[in-house]
């Protein structure tokens, strides 16, 4: 059996388990708004593995790291699955993995973007750059932000997945993202933005 296979048999696979991502470019309310959604639907979140890493190990990533840093979010998917009440919410995804990679001008491991075609996610939220940037000791590109935000849209179309942007001010992309969510558990929601 390989990698991949074994993989796709954890619990995060389920069907029965809605699961929500995050995502969008650096400082745009991730996992500000990850830990509130978790609350309000009294489930798990899955924080962003990467961040921790590079907290750890610094920001020179090599193939390696980003390797590390997408079995790292994985374990913490699954392992948060086990725990989570009707939807998982996820602070990324391994399409932002792909892309850190592309940032970084080193070649993504070919198991991360056979993952990205299989793992099955029921709804991406993504934030958009309209929000002040917030410097803290991993964010370093701010001077990328609408770039991050384009590519990031331009990932999620060209794979055909569900999305919705969510812009505005931080209560409004509470709102916005709550109503979704609860969307999602109730109906299964698929518009795209």
């Amino acid at each position: 059996m390989s990698t991949v296979q074994k993989i796709n048999m954890n619990p995060a696979s389920s069907t029965l388990l809605k699961k929500v991502v995050l995502t969008g470019p650096e400082s745009t309310g991730k996992t500000f708004l990850s830990k509130i959604l978790s609350e309000h639907f009294n489930t798990t979140w899955v924080e962003e593995y990467g961040r921790a890493y590079c907290e750890k190990v610094g920001q020179d990533l090599t193939a390696l790291d980003f390797a590390h840093i997408a079995g790292g979010q994985l374990y913490l998917e699954d392992e948060a699955a086990k725990k989570a009440n009707k939807v998982l919410i996820c602070d990324t995804d391994l399409i932002v993995t792909e892309i850190w990679a592309e940032i970084y001008k080193v070649p993504c491991p070919d198991w991360i973007i056979e993952i990205n075609h299989q793992r099955h996610y029921d709804h991406w939220l993504l934030l958009s750059p309209d929000v002040p940037w917030e410097r803290d000791s991993v964010r370093q590109y701010q001077e990328i932000r609408n770039w991050h935000y384009q590519r990031l849209h331009d990932e999620l179309s060209k794979r055909k997945l569900p999305f919705t942007v969510i812009s505005g001010s931080y209560e409004e992309r509470i709102e916005m993202s709550t109503k979704l969510v609860g969307e999602v558990i109730r109906d299964g929601v698929t518009r795209n933005s």
